[in-house]
C-alpha cells in the first residue's frame, strides 16, 4: 500500500459534514474489500521471504538498506526506511502509511500505521511534530514555508512508519534480509572474515600515514564494530587518496592527531632535558668521610633504577612496522628512531631487525586483494 503522507481535515463549506460521511463510507468499503481479498489470497510465507531475499541482492537497495550512527564507542544499526518499505511490499497484504490528523500553529499531529489485512494485526503510532528544524550548536529554525513543514512531517512520520512495519514483519525475515544485504555489499570477498578485511584496510591506509585512531575518529566508533557499509565508505576514501584526488586532511581529523603528536614531542623533550641535567649530588668524599671503610665493612651501595623505554612510542613504531612491506621502509623507520632516547631506540632497533627477517623470509607476494 501507499506510504505517502495523507493530510486530514474536513473541507470548508456548508456541505462539509456530508462530504466527510461520503469519504468515510468509501474508506470503509475499501478496507472491507482489501480484507476480503487478503482472506481469499493469503500470502505464501516462504515465497514472500524469498522475494524479500531476492530484492536484497540488488546493489542499489543494499547500499541504502542499513542505518547506523555512533553512540559512545559503540554503534547503533538497523534496517533503514527503504528496506522496511521493500519488505512490506514483498510480504504482501499490508496496508501502511502516514496520516496527518491535525495541523495547528507550529505543530502537527500525525499517525503512522501498518495493518496486516490477513491477520488483522495493526501497529499504530500517534505523535506530534513541531514545525522546527534543529541544527548543530543548538540553533532552532521555525518553519513557515508549507513545503518545509511537509518535508519535516513526512520525514518524522517515515521513521515511525518503519517502526510499525518492523513490528508486523517477523524478526527472522528481517535477519534474512539484512544478511543478504551484507553479502551483496561484500561482493567477491564475502567468504573472507570481516575482521581480516578490516586489518587489510588499516594496513593499506598506513602508507598514507593514516592511523587506526584517525579512522576510528572518522567513523565515531571502534574498528571492532566495523561493517560492510563502513568498509565500502573507506574503500572510496582509499581510492581517492591513491589516485591523488584528495589528501588525508580532507577525510580525517589531523588537528587532533597533531595535538597528540605535539604532546608526545613535549613529553620526549622534557624527558631528555631531565636526563641532560647536571648531577648536583655531593661527591662521595663530601657525603661520606670514610667511603673506603664503609665499602669494606658496610652494605653495598644501592643500585640505580635502570632506564625504561617509552612504551607509547614503542607501540607506535610496532604498529607502523607491522604494515611496512619493504626493507627500505624498515630502514627509514630505524633511522628515524635514532632521534629517540637510547633505550627506546634500542628496543625499536630490535623490532626493525625482526621485521627485516620476516620480510626476507616471505615468499613472492600474491596479487593485491580488496580489503
Amino acid at each position: 500500500m501507499s506510504s505517502d503522507l495523507v493530510q486530514g481535515g474536513a473541507p470548508a463549506g456548508g456541505n462539509g459534514g456530508a462530504m466527510v460521511q461520503v469519504n468515510t463510507g468509501r474508506v470503509v468499503q475499501e478496507v472491507q474489500a482489501a480484507m476480503t481479498v487478503a482472506k481469499h489470497f493469503p500470502r505464501d510465507i516462504m515465497a514472500s521471504a524469498e522475494r524479500i531475499r531476492k530484492s536484497c541482492e540488488r546493489r542499489g537497495l543494499a547500499e541504502k538498506a542499513v542505518y547506523n550512527y555512533p553512540r559512545g564507542d559503540k554503534k547503533v544499526t538497523g534496517p533503514s526506511i527503504r528496506l522496511a518499505e521493500v519488505m512490506a511490499q514483498n510480504w504482501g497484504n499490508l496496508d501502511f502509511g502516514i496520516i496527518e490528523i491535525e495541523q495547528s500553529e507550529g505543530e502537527s499531529t500525525v499517525m503512522a500505521y501498518c495493518w496486516d489485512l490477513e491477520t488483522n494485526v495493526r501497529q499504530t503510532k500517534i505523535f506530534q511534530v513541531k514545525h522546527e528544524r534543529h541544527k548543530k550548536g543548538g540553533v532552532v529554525t521555525h518553519l513557515r514555508d508549507p513545503r518545509d513543514v511537509y518535508e519535516t512531517v513526512a520525514n518524522q512520520g517515515a521513521r515511525r512508519m518503519r517502526a510499525c512495519i518492523l513490528g508486523i514483519i517477523p524478526g527472522d525475515i528481517q535477519e534474512v534480509a539484512l544478511e543478504q544485504c551484507s553479502k551483496t555489499m561484500a561482493g567477491s570477498d564475502r567468504d573472507v572474515p570481516i575482521a581480516q578485511r578490516v586489518q587489510k584496510m588499516v594496513a593499506a591506509f598506513a602508507e598514507f600515514q593514516v592511523t587506526p585512531e584517525m579512522i576510528e575518529r572518522r567513523l565515531g566508533y571502534k574498528l571492532a564494530v566495523c561493517n560492510e557499509y563502513d568498509l565500502e565508505d573507506l574503500r572510496g576514501v582509499y581510492t581517492s587518496l591513491k589516485d591523488n584526488m584528495s589528501g588525508r586532511e580532507d577525510w580525517f581529523d589531523l588537528e587532533t592527531t597533531d595535538a597528540v603528536e605535539s604532546h608526545r614531542e613535549q613529553a620526549r623533550a622534557a624527558r631528555e632535558a631531565e636526563d641532560n641535567k647536571p648531577d648536583k649530588s655531593p661527591s662521595p668524599a663530601e657525603s661520606d668521610p670514610a667511603p673506603a671503610e664503609e665499602a669494606k665493612g658496610g652494605d653495598p651501595p644501592a643500585e640505580s633504577t635502570p632506564p625504561i623505554p617509552d612504551e607509547v612510542l614503542v607501540s607506535d613504531y610496532r604498529m607502523v612496522l607491522d604494515s611496512a612491506k619493504t626493507i627500505k621502509r624498515v630502514n627509514e623507520l630505524e633511522a628515524k628512531s635514532k632521534e629517540l632516547d637510547s633505550v627506546t631506540a634500542a628496543v625499536v632497533a630490535d623490532l626493525c631487525e625482526k621485521r627485516r627477517a620476516e620480510i626476507r623470509g616471505k615468499k613472492k607476494p600474491e596479487p593485491e586483494e580488496r580489503f
